[in-house]
């Protein structure tokens, strides 16, 4: 759990959003912008922190549960824990792969030409 906290704090710079937030014109309605808005989304990333970590820390522990429920060990530890963690990351990253594909597919179709359209058929002199 620890860990969830030490890696949201230095992936997710609130400090940054902030400032992004103040430099192109947005904001948080109620907040003022700036200072006060780092720390409303440090408290709100903290709040939401804490659920995730408490489901990772049981995602990694269901693998002990299951060998107590009966399950054979070596099932427990193919389909539990980390295992798990990985297999849904990998489907989640292939899913937007083909995603990107198909949509790099339907975009294909304006390039059959080979030429840009708008550009002139000769160069210009």
């Amino acid at each position: 759990m620890i860990f969830t906290f030490f890696y949201t704090a230095i992936t997710v710079p609130s400090n940054d959003i902030a400032d992004n937030l103040k430099r192109n014109g947005g904001f948080v309605p109620g907040i003022k912008p700036g200072k006060q808005t780092a720390e409303f989304i440090d408290s709100i990333l903290s709040k939401i922190t804490l659920p995730g970590a408490i489901f990772l820390a049981a995602v990694a522990i269901l693998p002990a549960f299951a060998v107590k429920a009966g399950i054979t060990q070596n099932f427990a530890q193919f389909y539990g824990g980390t295992s798990l963690l990985i297999l849904v990351g990998v489907v989640l990253d292939t899913l937007q792969q083909v995603e990107s594909y198909l949509l790099m597919r339907h975009y294909e179709g304006m390039m059959k030409s080979g030429r840009v359209k708008g550009r002139s058929q000769f160069a210009a002199a």
